[in-house]
């Protein structure tokens, strides 16, 4: 892969604009490596995150709670369970105490789609990973923790 700068055809005023482009048009392109991945199984990355939330669960989750699991906060995410509730991915109940809590449950046919997807991962969707030692990923991980702070 080209560096930011030849992919983007742009140049920067300094390293750190370099840097906050960088990461944005990284997490772009690893997003979509990771949906052209998923694509044959029907799921967007989202989808399969609430589903990773709720299989982790073990029980019924409510959605506030599913929101604030998830990896790429969504404002959709009503949306995206929706979704998985007309794959009969997910179940959806109303809170019998309070109308307006939603709760959501994994059903066998969502742990079975986790399977095969698992299965099916054979890691070529992080392939790009494997030109970086460990040593790298770490302080990589560790800048991008610096950046949140």
């Amino acid at each position: 892969m080209a560096k930011i700068d030849e992919e983007i055809k742009s140049s920067f005023v300094d390293n750190k604009y370099r840097l906050l482009a960088n990461v944005v048009f990284t997490r772009n392109w690893i997003q979509n490596q990771f949906a052209s991945f998923l694509k044959p199984f029907g799921v967007s990355p989202q989808q399969f995150n609430i589903l990773r939330i709720l299989r982790g669960a073990n029980d019924w989750l409510n959605m506030h709670e599913v929101k604030t699991r998830m990896v790429e906060k969504s404002p959709n995410a009503t949306r995206l369970c929706d979704k998985l509730v007309e794959k009969q991915l997910v179940e959806r109940a109303r809170s019998e105490e309070d109308r307006r809590v939603v709760h959501l449950k994994i059903t066998k046919a969502g742990l079975d789609l986790l399977i095969k997807i698992n299965e099916k991962d054979d890691k070529s969707h992080i392939n790009f990973v494997e030109n970086v030692s460990d040593e790298e990923a770490k302080i990589a991980s560790e800048i991008l923790d610096k950046l949140r702070s």
